[in-house]
């Protein structure tokens, strides 16, 4: 784990026609804590798609895709809880001629998406492969998270403030004036930022699918008001 502090923007607040002395005279500065953490879960987009000539086939080739895929989830080790249906779809396919007669259905195709929260990182490539074993061929999408979310934001908000605080020490001994008491704190909120693999992507059956968590970030922003002591 490793912990970044980045300075978004600065603003010393100066006289102004009309304002009150009391908000002439004070330092603002705004701050950011980053904490880069590896990842220890993830989610998952798959589907199952199926095409046939006729409607019902199709949903119905498509439907025992997804039963066998639901089954093998359990099989290795997925709650019920970490698995929800997404979509459920069925669309005609047609056939185009050039001599200007209406294009004619020729077939249909079904498809039965799902989201499921692996949360055993280190058999992500196992359940992966398994799911395409046994029916799922297609990839929706695929993003990193931390399943413990609470201590790490705490560090980043720590880490804002002081980055905050070290710059208006810094601003208020350039400027020649003395640092005051804090007037006001304001938070901006805590994101992560998780890798997210292409979406679109064909999976194909292997061994074991190889998988690079690399780190996400958590970032707290926080703006501060600072008085200029006389």
């Amino acid at each position: 784990m490793r912990i970044l502090g980045l300075i978004c923007s600065v603003l010393i607040l100066v006289p102004q026609g009309g304002q009150a002395e009391e908000l002439e005279r004070r330092i603002v500065v705004n701050g950011e804590g980053v904490v880069s953490v590896a990842p220890d879960m993830a989610t998952v987009f798959v589907g199952v798609s199926r095409q046939a000539r006729r409607a019902d086939d199709a949903l119905k080739s498509a439907s025992d895709g997804a039963a066998a895929v639901l089954d093998r989830l359990a099989a290795e080790g997925v709650e019920a809880r970490d698995i929800q249906t997404r979509n459920v779809g069925l669309s005609p396919q047609y056939a185009r001629s050039n001599d200007g007669t209406p294009p004619r259905i020729t077939g249909y195709v079904a498809s039965n998406d799902l989201v499921v929260r692996v949360r055993s990182f280190e058999r992500l490539g196992v359940v992966l492969d398994a799911i395409v074993s046994d029916g799922a061929n297609a990839m929706n999408g695929l993003s990193f998270s931390v399943s413990e979310r609470s201590d790490l934001e705490q560090e980043a908000r720590k880490e804002a403030v002081e980055v905050a605080i070290e710059k208006a020490e810094v601003l208020a001994e350039a400027s020649g004036v003395q640092l005051g008491r804090v007037i006001s704190i304001s938070e901006a909120g805590a994101v992560s930022v998780p890798f997210a693999a292409d979406r679109g992507m064909m999976m194909e059956a292997r061994a074991a699918v190889p998988i690079a968590g690399g780190e996400i970030d958590i970032r707290a922003s926080v703006t501060m008001v600072f008085e200029i002591a006389d």
